[in-house]
């Protein structure tokens, strides 16, 4: 707990506070000025999309300006753009905004994830992920809720400009962070990463996790009978506090004994889950899915971020931080897009069926990346980092 990771913290904070208090009430502002429910997804995809894109360039502004620059480009942008939105509910100024917010977004958590990742020693690395995942993961609990609840009792214009001061003041703590990390090996760029069957089979299997999780954020609420809204509340806080939970102890039990054998465990958790949320009709029976979802679900974030970091150089870290970012992002947005459309043809019940069934295909990545990483060890070496010869 060194002053720079306390330091950190105050940046995660002010991004993920001021990230969630705008996620679920920009939608509903954007369909007040009069538009369909088309124009909540507009908002909402115009976010991710800049998220996903801002994600895959960030590593290479990060060599070139360093992570001071970025970090503090990204709150700015987190910030400063949501105060535009209380002067007009116009679509395209909505989008305008979702789009500047969402590069914001993925220059904070990617730059922010590389250096926080250097700033952990690496025999603690598991655990400090997990507390890292604590910090960023608090704010969701607390700013989504809030942020409907200003909204309905105080107005959009108290939530954006709530947004905007937490993200703004967390710039404050950005000169006190180191600017440039002492890296070993050489620089791994995003195709290489890609390439790199070591990277690319964590990042393919909790990618297929988070299709899920973007699942269940989405369309739980629509899922479940209207008259169960007591039911949606209780799940929707269930699910994240069982991730967080989870994550710490992936992150204490990988320390002291590997994180490869995790993945797997992970990955079939969370398919049980979502198989389990098929009995939309049953209170129970939701709230033990989520649950057992969001065990899984934290498992496997704490498992392939950690293993993915351990498989490379230091200065391969923002690569890292982007491509996992990427699958989180990606899978989310993919997963919402395609259940809808399936749900629609299907109905709920089947929908969360054939979801659960087909997340079981990462299974075959899953079980070759462990073996590989089996092999390793009866070599007697660690998981190897790109810098001498990657997992194959």
């Amino acid at each position: 707990m060194t002053r720079p990771l306390l330091l950190r913290f105050v940046s995660i904070l002010g991004a993920s506070t001021s990230f969630y208090l705008l996620l679920s009430v920009v939608p509903g502002y954007a369909t007040a000025g009069g538009g369909g429910g088309w124009t909540a997804g507009l908002a909402t995809g115009a976010l991710m999309l800049a998220t996903v894109v801002g994600e895959l360039a960030t590593p290479a502004l990060v060599n070139r300006y360093g992570y001071r620059a970025v970090l503090a480009v990204g709150l700015g942008l987190l910030g400063a753009p949501a105060l535009a939105l209380v002067f007009t509910p116009n679509l395209w100024w909505i989008v305008t905004v979702c789009l500047l917010r969402g590069l914001g977004f993925a220059f904070t958590v990617v730059a922010g994830g590389a250096l926080t990742a250097s700033l952990i020693p690496a025999e603690r690395r598991g655990e400090g992920l997990a507390l890292v995942g604590i910090v960023s993961g608090v704010p969701s609990l607390v700013a989504l809720p809030l942020g409907v609840w200003l909204s309905a009792h105080m107005g959009y214009g108290v939530v954006f400009t709530s947004g905007a001061v937490v993200a703004l003041a967390a710039i404050l703590a950005v000169p006190g962070l180191p600017d440039r990390i002492r890296t070993s090996g050489r620089p791994v760029g995003i195709s290489e990463g890609l390439r790199t069957a070591g990277l690319r089979r964590p990042a393919v299997v909790f990618a297929v996790a988070a299709v899920a999780a973007g699942i269940v954020v989405t369309f739980l609420p629509l899922a479940v009978p209207a008259s169960a809204t007591g039911l949606v509340a209780v799940a929707l806080f269930v699910q994240p506090a069982a991730a967080t939970l989870a994550r710490w102890l992936a992150g204490r039990h990988g320390d002291r004994h590997g994180s490869a054998g995790l993945v797997l465990p992970g990955l079939l958790l969370s398919a049980a889950g979502t198989l389990l949320m098929a009995l939309t009709r049953s209170p129970l029976a939701v709230v033990v899915a989520v649950g057992v979802f969001g065990i899984g679900f934290g498992i496997i974030q704490n498992a392939t971020l950690t293993l993915m970091y351990a498989r490379v150089p230091t200065a391969g870290y923002g690569t890292i931080s982007a491509l996992w970012n990427f699958a989180y992002d990606a899978g989310m947005g993919a997963g919402a897009v395609a259940f809808g459309w399936l749900a629609a043809g299907t109905g709920y019940p089947w929908a969360f069926t054939l979801t659960g069934t087909a997340m079981l295909t990462a299974v075959v990545p899953a079980w070759r990346d462990h073996r590989a990483a089996t092999r390793a060890e009866a070599r007697g070496t660690k998981a190897p980092a790109l810098a001498r010869a990657p997992l194959q």
